[in-house]
């Protein structure tokens, strides 16, 4: 038996939320399906060389292809080196495939979010996911959130779903002494008493999706109501709605106050994940929410949607508020900074929430349905 899995977006260098899906999913499948053949399908364009060490049955297959790398190069090799099982973690199933293909479904942002893409954008996700789903003999879905909006607007067959949650890395267990952030001193140049202590965090793609401005008004509100000292780091790479996001934060009055480090590593997130006074991810829609995840596993107070699979994910271990209402955002924020009762208790649930997700236990639900389809070949 072979399985063939599509490693092209586990190994580059900046992940963001697909990326760290593929990345360990990969890493974890290997205790899983040491005794199978593996074949990890690699992008030299963009990849670089793992970090961890693969089976002696697995082997890496570098496919080079100018464009079109899914579609062409892969569909390619499943004609010329067929595998008994593909797994495609990221949503785009090539057009040539195996019958036994199984692939994730992250989430359909771009159908509740049509205003944070192009046309051309919508037009390209929709049909690869529709795509997607019909061409797969099985869809992992990040979320019971994500299933139900493939059932609904899809109409896929829901027996041909199975929800699998993502994981924590343990990268979140392992924070130790705290790195240097510079920018926390150097952005409070202004203030008459600085507070380099205390700080509001969003880590992700700073784009219209993730309510980057809703953030920015909730953090003018507690400002100018409640007086509070902290800044707002917003942590993570410009995406669609640069424009109207920088030019929220250069004319707000406390853009002094608001910090943009850009792309951070992984431990960099999870030293200023710890440290934060409060985590906010009010974010409009997402197919699982991660990040709810690690903040809550450091032990640091979530604020996030009550909206799309954000109660889900967080379960009674965060504040919910109504993304579209920077007031409610700003206010279950304050609640946790001036209620030290009420914020021990939400941290004590989100530890114990956090418990319930780990990227062991994905990939072994993972390889369950892998070994199953490839016995039906």
């Amino acid at each position: 038996m072979i399985i063939g899995i599509d490693a092209s977006r586990a190994f580059q260098k900046n992940k963001t939320g697909i990326e760290e899906y593929s990345y360990q999913a990969i890493k974890h499948l290997r205790d899983f399906l040491k005794e199978h053949e593996v074949v990890l399908y690699c992008n030299p364009a963009i990849n670089i060389k793992p970090d961890f060490s693969i089976p002696e049955k697995w082997k890496i297959k570098n496919l080079r292809a100018p464009i079109f790398w899914t579609q062409a190069r892969l569909s390619l090799e499943m004609i010329f080196h067929p595998v008994d099982v593909l797994f495609i973690p990221a949503h785009t199933v090539p057009l040539i495939h195996p019958r036994n293909t199984i692939v994730t479904i992250h989430g359909l942002e771009y159908e509740f979010c049509p205003e944070a893409y192009s046309f051309w954008q919508r037009f390209y996700m929709r049909r690869v996911i529709k795509n997607s789903c019909r061409w797969a003999e099985k869809i992992i879905a990040v979320s019971e959130n994500t299933k139900r909006d493939l059932v609904k607007l899809y109409g896929v067959n829901e027996e041909k779903v199975e929800v699998m949650y993502e994981g924590i890395s343990s990268k979140a267990r392992q924070v130790g002494q705290s790195p240097a952030f510079p920018f926390l001193e150097q952005s409070s140049r202004n203030s008459s008493k600085p507070d380099f202590s205390k700080y509001f965090l969003f880590v992700g793609r700073l784009e219209e999706r993730k309510n980057i401005c809703g953030i920015v008004e909730a953090f003018e509100i507690l400002k100018e109501k409640y007086n509070l000292p902290h800044k707002l780091v917003l942590a993570g790479k410009f995406g669609y709605g640069k424009s109207e996001i920088r030019n929220k934060i250069e004319n707000s009055r406390y853009k002094d106050d608001i910090i943009l480090p850009g792309y951070i590593s992984d431990e960099e997130k999870f030293e200023l994940m710890k440290k934060a006074e409060v985590f906010l991810f009010p974010t409009f829609y997402e197919g699982f929410g991660l990040p709810i995840l690690e903040a809550q596993s450091v032990g640091t107070p979530v604020v996030t949607s009550n909206i799309s699979s954000m109660p889900e994910v967080a379960g009674d271990g965060s504040v919910l508020a109504d993304p579209k209402d920077p007031n409610a955002i700003a206010e279950a924020v304050y609640k946790l900074v001036s209620d030290e009762s009420h914020k021990n208790d939400i941290i004590k649930k989100g530890l114990e929430n956090a418990k319930r997700f780990s990227w062991k236990k994905c990939a072994g639900e993972i390889s369950i349905v892998l070994q199953r389809r490839a016995s039906v070949t």
